[in-house]
């Protein structure tokens, strides 16, 4: 027997992210990376991840 589920919203969440991917989708060094993992484990929230990932100044 099946049944129709209603699909959920998911506008109101918060979005969590993978350390690692983080660190792979910003680029993100291994050092850093390594700091936010001990900060917040394994995964932590965008926000999280944004406000308090350091990275390097990119100059020309």
């Amino acid at each position: 027997m099946t049944e129709m589920l209603d699909r959920v919203a998911t506008e109101g969440l918060t979005r969590v992210w993978s350390v690692t991917a983080f660190c792979l989708r910003h680029r993100i060094d291994e050092d850093e990376e390594q700091r936010l993992l001990q900060l917040f484990g394994p995964f932590a929230t965008a926000c999280e991840l944004l406000h308090n990932a350091r990275r390097a100044p990119k100059f020309r």
